[in-house]
C-alpha cells in the first residue's frame, strides 16, 4: 500500500539523470553487443537507481526516472509505432539542437499494436517502492511534433488526434494495471500557443474515459537544457482551465518566479505543481531558497493545493546535481511545512 503524502507533496516531472554506464549501454546496443535480455538487466538496475536517489532525497511521490526511455518522448516511443518511416537528422554536428534529432514521416495510419510500454514501466516500478506514483506519457500532440503527415495525414494536429486514439488506449490500460495518477506531458503546447481552444479539445479527447488523477505537464522545452518559445502561459489562459486535468505542471523557477501570479486567475478546484527548482542550472539551490519559492507561490495557491517539483525532468542534467536539488528540494519544503504547523 502507497504511503500518503503529505502537506505540500513533492514530486519529480518523471525523468531522472541518467548514471554514465546507462549511456554505455545504450552506445553497445547501437554496436549490437547486448542482447534484449542483457538490457532488460539495465534498465532494471537503472530504475532501481532512479527510485533510491528520489527515496534517499525524501521526495514524496515518485516515478520510475524514464529510465527505459531513450530521450523524454524520442525513440521510446516511437519505436513501439507501425506505420512509421524513419528520418535522416538535419544536422549532424554543432551545438546541440532539435534538428539533429530523430523525426519520421507518416506512411499509414500510427499504431502501437503492442502499447507504448506504460503497462511495463508501471508493473515493474510498483514493486520496487511502497511510495506513490505519478506515471508520465507523452501527449499525442507533442509526439506528433517530430512525425511528418506525409499522405496519410493533412497536417500535425491531424496526426495529433490519431496519436490520442493511441495514447488514450495505452492510459486505459496503465489504470487497468493500478496506476491511479496519470501526467500528460505536453510542452508543445505552450511552445506553439497561437491555438489554445484546439488543444484544449485535443486534450480532452485524450483523457476521455481514463479514470485517474490526471496533470497536465506544459513547459518551454528542455532539449539539452534549453528552452525553445517565448516563456509565458498568458496565450493559453483562460482556455486550458477547461482541460480535463486536476493539476497543472508549470515551470517558475528558471524564469525567477515570473507568472506565479497567474495561478490566482485559475479555477479554486484545480491543483498546482509548481516547478521551484531550476534543471537548467548547474547552481544548487539552497533549502532557504526553496523555502521562499515556495513562500511566493503560497501567496497565490493554498498549501493544501500545492505540490513542490522541479521545472522539468533531470534527463539533460548530470546525477550529481539532480541529486542534489532534489534533497534541497525537500528540505526546503520541509522548513515551510513546520512553519505552517506552527
Amino acid at each position: 500500500m502507497s504511503e500518503p503524502l503529505p502537506l505540500l507533496p513533492t514530486s519529480v516531472l518523471g525523468s531522472h539523470a541518467r548514471p554514465a554506464w546507462l549511456h554505455l549501454a545504450l552506445q553497445a546496443v547501437e554496436r549490437g553487443e547486448f542482447g534484449p535480455d542483457d538490457m532488460k538487466e539495465t534498465e532494471d538496475d537503472a530504475v532501481d537507481m532512479a527510485v533510491r536517489d528520489q527515496e534517499e532525497a525524501g521526495v514524496d511521490l515518485i516515478t520510475d526516472g524514464e529510465m527505459r526511455r531513450v530521450g523524454f518522448f524520442t525513440a521510446g516511443f516511437y519505436s513501439h509505432m507501425t506505420g512509421l518511416q524513419t528520418l535522416e537528422a538535419r544536422r549532424r554536428f554543432g551545438a546541440a539542437g532539435h534538428d539533429q534529432r530523430e523525426s519520421y514521416r507518416a506512411v499509414e495510419p500510427v499504431r502501437a499494436p503492442e502499447g507504448l510500454g506504460l503497462v511495463e514501466e508501471f508493473t515493474y516500478v510498483r514493486t520496487r517502492t511502497t511510495r506513490p506514483i505519478k506515471m508520465p506519457c507523452p501527449g499525442p500532440y507533442t509526439l506528433a511534433g517530430r512525425i511528418q503527415p506525409g499522405a496519410v495525414y493533412k497536417d500535425r494536429m491531424e496526426v495529433a488526434y490519431g496519436l490520442a486514439e493511441v495514447v488514450n488506449a495505452e492510459l486505459k490500460a496503465v489504470v487497468a494495471a493500478g496506476c491511479d495518477f496519470i501526467q500528460l506531458d505536453e510542452p508543445s503546447y505552450a511552445v506553439h500557443a497561437s491555438t489554445p481552444a484546439d488543444f484544449v479539445t485535443l486534450f480532452n479527447r485524450t483523457v476521455e474515459g481514463v479514470q485517474a488523477k490526471i496533470a497536465v505537464h506544459m513547459c518551454f522545452g528542455n532539449f539539452a537544457g534549453r528552452p525553445v518559445a517565448h516563456r509565458t502561459y498568458r496565450p493559453l489562459m483562460p482556455y486550458i482551465f477547461e482541460m480535463r486535468a486536476d493539476q497543472y505542471t508549470l515551470e517558475f523557477a528558471n524564469r525567477e518566479m515570473a507568472e506565479i501570479a497567474l495561478w490566482a486567475e485559475f479555477p479554486p478546484e484545480k491543483e498546482l505543481a509548481a516547478g521551484l527548482i531550476d534543471v537548467k542550472n548547474y547552481w544548487v539551490e539552497t533549502p532557504e531558497v526553496v523555502a521562499e519559492r515556495i513562500r511566493t507561490a503560497l501567496r497565490y495557491c493554498p498549501a493544501e493545493k500545492l505540490t513542490v517539483t522541479p521545472d522539468c525532468g533531470f534527463s539533460q542534467t548530470a546525477r550529481w546535481a539532480a541529486r542534489a536539488k532534489l534533497k534541497a528540494m525537500v528540505e526546503g519544503t520541509r522548513i515551510v511545512r513546520q512553519e505552517l504547523n506552527g
